[in-house]
C-alpha cells in the first residue's frame, strides 16, 4: 500500500515536525526570473521534540567527509538513510520531507520496503474544499513549487536499504550550509525563543492582520501590468514572509547604465519607529539618486542578508558592480563577503560621521566644532599621509587617543575614509557634498504609523519623480547654461560632453587646476610631475604622464574614486600643453549620452544561461530598447506621436510575421 505522510516531515535547520498545511488556502508567489525561497528558520513553537542538533550537525561533518547520495548507496536500515539524508540537506541548506511509503505483507506482518524523501518544496498546493463558514481564515503562503529532488530507498534484506532513485538537482535557490548551520547553534545557545518573539512582533507592526497579503497583490498588480516586474520572498517554516525583494524594470534598466557603483541603503535600521524598508540604489550622470530595487527586511540575520543580495543579483542578470556601499554590521559583512567577493565594500561614510555627536556627546557638548573638523579631515584630505597627520592632531587636540570608539573607527579606516580608497569607483561627484539621498527622503516622511500599502503607495510616486528629474534634467543637459569661467578648449570641451552637475565639478577642478604649478621632475614614457600649490601649510602632489598612451595619474586617485579628472592632473595638461581631453580621461557614466547603447561594466557571475540565444536574454534586450524609447517619448507631445506609430509600426510587423510562420508550419504539415 501507499499513503503520503504530512507528519513526518523535517525542515533541515530548525529540526522540528513542520506542518505541512495542505488545508489552507494557497498565496500564490509569483516571480518573473525565479521562485520565491523557503526560509527554514522559524519553527512553529509549542511542537519541538528533544533537541537533536548535536547529532545532526556530526551526521553533517560526516556527509561532508564523504560522498553525496548516489544510485546503489547502501544503509542498515531507513532511519540510517533517513539520518543520512537530512545531514546532507543540512550541508545543503534545505528542508526534507518522507513523501511516500510502501509497505507489503510477508508471513502475516506488514513490513515498510521503501521510503521516498523529498525536498520540502516538492510538489504543490492543492486546495481542500471547503465548507461555507462566517469565520475568517487566514491566508498561508505555500513553499511547494515542484521541486523534484528526491532520494528513494528500498529493502533489499534484513539490514540492507538501497537507494534506487535520486534526483539531486533543485528548481529553486537553496540556502548555504552555513544558513543552515547558523539556525542550529542559534537554537542551542538558547536565542532562538527571542528572536522569534522579535520576528512575530515586527511582523504584527509591519502587515497587521492581512500577513502579507497587500504586499502580494501589490506584486501581483505590478507584475500584470508589466511582466519584467521582478519579485521574490522568503518564507520561514510557518510559511510567514521572512523578506522580501522586489525591482521594476526601470530599475533593471538604469542598472545596466549605473550599476558600477551601488548602495545599500539600510536608513531604518538606525530609528525602530520605522518600517524595516531598505534600497538598493546608485547615481545616475546628473549625480542623482537612482533606486536599483527595494526591500523588506524582516529577519536581520547574516543569511537573510545573503538571500536578500543573491536574490537582487539574479534580478540584475548576476552582474556586480564595482562597489558596494553598506551601513556597519557583522551580519551585512558576511554577506557581502560571499555575494560580492570580487566587489569593494566600503562602510558609508557619511552613516559613520552622523554617529560622532551620539558616540562622543560630552566632547561635543564641550567643543561644538569637534564634529566639523572631523568631516573636514575625513573629507579634506586626499593623500593617507595628510590624513593620519589631521586625525592625529584631532586626537590630541581634544584628548581622544584613549577613545574606544574613535580607536574602532582608525583601525577600519581602508573600509570609509576616502585618503585609503584608491582602487575602486564610487560615483561621488563631490567628497564634502553629499546629494539628496533615498534614506533622507525616508526619514522625513515615514514611520511604524504609516501602513505598508500607504508607504509602497508613496515610494512609487517618489521613484516616480525621480526618474521625471532625470528626463527633465536630459533635456536641460544639452542647452547652453553652463557660463564658462576660464578661455580654455577644455573647458568648452567639458561643457559639450558632461552633464550640467558633472560638468561643474568639472569646471571646479579645472579653476582650482590653474592655481596650482606643475614642474616636471623626471622624463621618460611616464612623465613625472609635481604640482604644488603655496599656502599653510603648502601642498605637493606626484602626477605621472603618459604621452603616447593619453593616460594620467595622480596620487589623490581622484579620477578612479569619481571618474572626474583632479585638479593636479589638469594642471599637468596644462603645462603639458594638453588641449583637448584624451578619450581615456572621459567616462561615458558622466557624460549626456550615458544611456546611448549598451553599457556594461563589472563581471557577470551567472552561468551563462543568458546567452543572446534564449527567449529570456532577448526578451530583455527587447525590454530595454522599449524603454528607452518610452523614456524619449515622453518628453513631448510631438515625441509621443513619434513613438507611438513607430512603436505600432514594429508591433504591425511582427504580429506579421508570427501570422506568417504559423501558416507556413500549418502549410508545411498538412503536406506530409
Amino acid at each position: 500500500m501507499e499513503y503520503s505522510s504530512s507528519e513526518d516531515e523535517e525542515l533541515v535547520g530548525d529540526f522540528i515536525d513542520a506542518e505541512d498545511n495542505t488545508g489552507t488556502e494557497n498565496i500564490d508567489q509569483g516571480t518573473g526570473v525565479m521562485a520565491s525561497q523557503v526560509h527554514g528558520d522559524d519553527p512553529c513553537t509549542g511542537s519541538m521534540p528533544p533537541v537533536i542538533g548535536n547529532e545532526l550537525l556530526i551526521a553533517a561533518d560526516v556527509v561532508g567527509k564523504n560522498d553525496e547520495p548516489r544510485m546503489g548507496m547502501e544503509f542498515e536500515s531507513d532511519a540510517a538513510a533517513r539520518a543520512f539524508y537530512n545531514a546532507y540537506a543540512l550541508c545543503f541548506g534545505f528542508g526534507i520531507r518522507v513523501a511516500r511509503s510502501r509497505s507489503e505483507r510477508r508471513k502475516g506482518v506488514e513490513v515498510l520496503v521503501m521510503k521516498r524523501f523529498v525536498c520540502l518544496k516538492e510538489g504543490h498546493h492543492k486546495k481542500k474544499p471547503v465548507e461555507p463558514s462566517n469565520k475568517k481564515k487566514r491566508k498561508r503562503l505555500s513553499i511547494r513549487d515542484g521541486c523534484p529532488a528526491m532520494m528513494e530507498v528500498v529493502r533489499r534484506g534484513p539490514d540492507k536499504w538501497v537507494i534506487t532513485k535520486l534526483v539531486l538537482e533543485h528548481t529553486h535557490v537553496i540556502v548555504s550550509a552555513d544558513r543552515a548551520r547558523e539556525v542550529q547553534l542559534r537554537r542551542l545557545s538558547g536565542k532562538f525563543q527571542e528572536h522569534e518573539n522579535q520576528l512575530q512582533e515586527l511582523r504584527r507592526n509591519v502587515f497587521g492582520d492581512t500577513n502579507a497579503q497587500g504586499l502580494f497583490n501589490y506584486f501581483k498588480k505590478m507584475q500584470s501590468e508589466n511582466s519584467s516586474f521582478f519579485f521574490s520572498t522568503q518564507v520561514d517554516s510557518k510559511n510567514c514572509v521572512s523578506n522580501a525583494v522586489w525591482v521594476d524594470a526601470r530599475a533593471r534598466m538604469a542598472y545596466t547604465y549605473f550599476g558600477d557603483a551601488v548602495y545599500f541603503d539600510t536608513t531604518y535600521s538606525r530609528n525602530e519607529n520605522m518600517l524595516p524598508f531598505a534600497a538598493f540604489t546608485g547615481v545616475n550622470h546628473h549625480g542623482d539618486t537612482v533606486v536599483f530595487g527595494c526591500v523588506l527586511i524582516l529577519d536581520r540575520t547574516e543569511s537573510s542578508y545573503g538571500w536578500i543580495f543573491e536574490t537582487w543579483l539574479t534580478a540584475m542578470d548576476n552582474r556586480l558592480p564595482f562597489s558596494f556601499t553598506t551601513d556597519e554590521g557583522k551580519g551585512i559583512a558576511a554577506a557581502v563577503a560571499k555575494v560580492f567577493p570580487q566587489c569593494f565594500h566600503r562602510l558609508c561614510r557619511w552613516r559613520i560621521l552622523s554617529r560622532c555627536k551620539k558616540r562622543l556627546t560630552d566632547v561635543c557638548t564641550r567643543f561644538p566644532g569637534l564634529h566639523d573638523e572631523l568631516k573636514r579631515c575625513v573629507n579634506g584630505c586626499d593623500t593617507v599621509a595628510v590624513f593620519d597627520m589631521f586625525w592625529g592632531s584631532i586626537l590630541d587636540k581634544y584628548g581622544l587617543r584613549d577613545d574606544n570608539w574613535l580607536q574602532s573607527l582608525y583601525e577600519i579606516r581602508d573600509k570609509w575614509v576616502p585618503a585609503y580608497l584608491t582602487s575602486s569607483f564610487f560615483a561621488e561627484l563631490s567628497l564634502t557634498h553629499r546629494g539628496e539621498t533615498v534614506s533622507r527622503f525616508y526619514r522625513n516622511n515615514f514611520s511604524s504609523r504609516v501602513s505598508l500599502n500607504t508607504f509602497i503607495s508613496r515610494f512609487d510616486q517618489y521613484i516616480d519623480s525621480l526618474y521625471a528629474s532625470e528626463a527633465q534634467k536630459d533635456i536641460t543637459s544639452f542647452s547652453p547654461e553652463q557660463f564658462p569661467k576660464t578661455d580654455t578648449v577644455l573647458e568648452k570641451q567639458a561643457r559639450s560632453i558632461y552633464t550640467r552637475a558633472a560638468f561643474e565639478t568639472f569646471q571646479l577642478e579645472l579653476v582650482e587646476a590653474m592655481q596650482h604649478y606643475a614642474v616636471k621632475v623626471q622624463d621618460g614614457s611616464y612623465m613625472k610631475y609635481y604640482v604644488e600649490r603655496g599656502g599653510d601649510p603648502p601642498t605637493r602632489h606626484i602626477v605621472f604622464y603618459n604621452v603616447a598612451e593619453k593616460k594620467a595619474w595622480c596620487e589623490c586617485c581622484r579620477f578612479a574614486f569619481s571618474a572626474i579628472l583632479c585638479r593636479h592632473v589638469l594642471s599637468v595638461f596644462l603645462v603639458a600643453g594638453v588641449i583637448m581631453l584624451p578619450e581615456p580621461c572621459i567616462t561615458k557614466r558622466w557624460t549626456k549620452k550615458a544611456k546611448t547603447g549598451p553599457e556594461l561594466f563589472g563581471l557577470n557571475v551567472g552561468n551563462g544561461s543568458g546567452s543572446a540565444d534564449t527567449v529570456v536574454s532577448r526578451y530583455n534586450d527587447l525590454v530595454r530598447d522599449a524603454i528607452k524609447c518610452a523614456e524619449k517619448g515622453a518628453v513631448s507631445a510631438g515625441a509621443f506621436r513619434v513613438a507611438k506609430e513607430v512603436l505600432h509600426k514594429a508591433f504591425m510587423e511582427i504580429r506579421g510575421l508570427g501570422e506568417k510562420l504559423n501558416k507556413d508550419a500549418l502549410h508545411s504539415a498538412s503536406s506530409r
